[in-house]
Order: C-alpha cells, then sequence, then structure tokens
C-alpha cells in the first residue's frame, strides 16, 4: 500500500516538476534571448547568432533554475492534490508529513542525477562554444582568450600571457624568473610560444633580459624552449570563466592555484555553489510540504505566489551571502554550502513540526 502510495506521489511530483520547467526555462530564455537581440548588428552578429546563443545556455540556465524548479513543481503537485482532497485522504489514512516526504527526495535524487550529467559534461561545452561564438560574431578578430592579459605564476615564475590564439598557441608572452629571495633573475618577452606535449613551450621571437647586480644584459633570439608549469588543461581553464567549467575542471584547477600559492577563493567559491545548489534543491522539495499541509485552505494561486515569493527570497539572499563572502574571504566551502544545509535544517523542522 505505502509502495503505491510511494509511486502515486512521486508520479505527481514528476509531472509538477515538468510543469514548472516548462514555465521557468522559456520564461528566463526568453530574457537572455531578448539581452542578445540588443547585440544584433554589431559586427557579424545576427538574429540567428542570438537564437544560437541562447539554445545554447539551455543545459546551464536548467542547471541555476533547478532549485526552483524543484520548490514551483512541488508546490503545484501538492497543491492540485489539496485541491482534489488526495492530501486529507492520505492524512486521515495515517500517512505522515515525514513518510509524504520520501516521495519528493527520491524524485529528487533522480533529478540531481540528471543535472549532474549536465554539469559535468554537456553545460560546460555548450556555454563556452555559446561565448565564443558569440565573441567571433561580435568581432571576427576575437580569438579564445583575445586580450585577456591572463596572469598566473608559481613558485618561481610569474606569466602573463597577452593572448591564447588557440589552446596549442599564445602571444605576447612575458616570463619573470625570480631566485628564492624574490629578486628578479631575469625577463622574457616572446612575441608567440607553440605549446608542445609535456609542458614543453617552444618560444618564438624571443628578447631576455638579465638582471646581474646593476648591470642588465639583454639578448635576442629567434625561438627558445622553456619547460613551463602549466600543462594545456591548465592553460584552456584560465582563458574560461569559472561558473562555465565543470565541477572536475573547478577541482583540477583549484589544485593547481593552491600548488602554485595563488588565490583560489572565486574558483573554489564556485565549486561549493554547484554542489550547495544540489543541498538547495533538496530543501526546496522538502519546504513546500508544510506550507501545503498547514494552509490547506489557502487558494492554489497564494500557493504558487508564495513559492515564487521563497524562491525569489532565496536567490537574492544566496547571491548576497557568495559576494559578502568573496569580499570579506570567508570560507568557500562554508559559503557555498550554509544556505542549502540551513535550508534543509529549517525545512525538516518545519515539516517534523507539521501536524
Amino acid at each position: 500500500m505505502i509502495l503505491i502510495i510511494n509511486r502515486y506521489l512521486a508520479s505527481q511530483i514528476f509531472i509538477g516538476l515538468c510543469l514548472a520547467a516548462a514555465v521557468l526555462l522559456p520564461l528566463f530564455s526568453f530574457l537572455d534571448l531578448l539581452e542578445q537581440l540588443d547585440s544584433v548588428g554589431k559586427g557579424t552578429y545576427q538574429t540567428r547568432d542570438a537564437f544560437l546563443y541562447t539554445a545554447l545556455l539551455l543545459p546551464r540556465r536548467f542547471i541555476q533554475l533547478t532549485p526552483f524548479i524543484a520548490l514551483l513543481g512541488n508546490v503545484i503537485a501538492l497543491g492540485r492534490m489539496a485541491i482534489n482532497l488526495e492530501l486529507t485522504a492520505l492524512r486521515v489514512a495515517g500517512v505522515s508529513p515525514a513518510r509524504i516526504s520520501l516521495a519528493p527526495l527520491w524524485v529528487g535524487v533522480v533529478l540531481l542525477l540528471f543535472v549532474a550529467i549536465l554539469e559535468e559534461f554537456v553545460a560546460p561545452q555548450f556555454q563556452q562554444d555559446a561565448i565564443l561564438q558569440r565573441a567571433v560574431a561580435l568581432d571576427k578578430s576575437v580569438q579564445l582568450g583575445k586580450n585577456l592579459g591572463i596572469w598566473t605564476r608559481d613558485e618561481h615564475y610569474i606569466l602573463r600571457i597577452g593572448e591564447m590564439v588557440h589552446a596549442q598557441k599564445a602571444e605576447d608572452i612575458e616570463l619573470l624568473n625570480f631566485d628564492d629571495n624574490g629578486f628578479l633573475l631575469t625577463y622574457i618577452h616572446a612575441k608567440y610560444a607553440d605549446i608542445l606535449s609535456d609542458n614543453l613551450w617552444e618560444l618564438r621571437g624571443v628578447t631576455t633580459k638579465t638582471f646581474t647586480g646593476e648591470q642588465i644584459d639583454s639578448v635576442s633570439a629567434d625561438s627558445m624552449s622553456w619547460k613551463s608549469f602549466l600543462n594545456p588543461k591548465n592553460v584552456a581553464t584560465l582563458t574560461k570563466p569559472p561558473e562555465s567549467l565543470a565541477p572536475s575542471e573547478l577541482f583540477q584547477h583549484v589544485s593547481f592555484l593552491n600548488a602554485t600559492g595563488q588565490e583560489t577563493d572565486a574558483h573554489a567559491l564556485t565549486l561549493w555553489r554547484k554542489i550547495g545548489g544540489a543541498l538547495t534543491t533538496i530543501a526546496m522539495l522538502l519546504l513546500p510540504i508544510p506550507i501545503v499541509l498547514r494552509f490547506t485552505r489557502t487558494g492554489f494561486g497564494s500557493k504558487l505566489v508564495s513559492a515564487a515569493l521563497i524562491g525569489i527570497g532565496i536567490y537574492l539572499l544566496d547571491q548576497i551571502i557568495a559576494n559578502v563572502g568573496l569580499l570579506w574571504h570567508l570560507n568557500p566551502l562554508l559559503i557555498g554550502i550554509f544556505p542549502g544545509l540551513t535550508l534543509i535544517v529549517l525545512s525538516s523542522f518545519w515539516l517534523l513540526r507539521t501536524p
């Protein structure tokens, strides 16, 4: 009997999630499209490019909306059941709110598995393709990483890459070599570099300045080899926005930044916020249950409005916490998962207190 009830609840919640996604995803995609249409006519950017950009962002937008799809979808499902007195029948039959919550949680597990696949294998590549095709259309000369002025370092070197032409070629390279005491030993400028295997860079059009005491020696060469502390994957990651990276790429890049003594807050926070998003989704699946059960006499429209207001409030609070955390250099792990964990605790407490 309980198995039948759980299956029925799960099916209704799945339908609710589909309805919520069918409302939210087109709405936010339409807003993305309107923003892109403002750029039509610049460079070679045309209406079809705006539609393509919006389409490529759909997986990322779905991931970002998942907690709110969970909230709205669960309210839709439980609200419809309340209107049909199905929830009342379940309560009369002795089904507790905690038992009712099992079905949303099982659906949530399936939803999060789907989101994890999108997050790791689909959304990053689609988003990066969208960014690149838009940049190329707006300016034909734009390539991946152009004019970014990428700076990175390890214990003895500071490296600036003026422009990444593609994954195996960089232009306008500056390399500063320091000794253990932090004194500058050499400054190298190269017009471009071919990035080969085994972290080997072949620098072309090289000017080397060596600092010895008060003397500066300058030497020019057609080419020279340099064993870089960056592998091709590190270089590619440096040119991409943190939010466009897959969780595995973020983890590897945070490890690289830690190993080379660089600032990790932005990338680490992005990684933990992806994990925190899963916790928020679980909380959003639990939160509607006490709302619907406690306010059974409230109209269906009122429940939807309440869910929308709760979702907006949680989104704004999450953004504030993330920005304050970055500003004050708070622990990224704590900032990333704190909102989701707090919501789970509050939702569970409210659920258990629901008669």
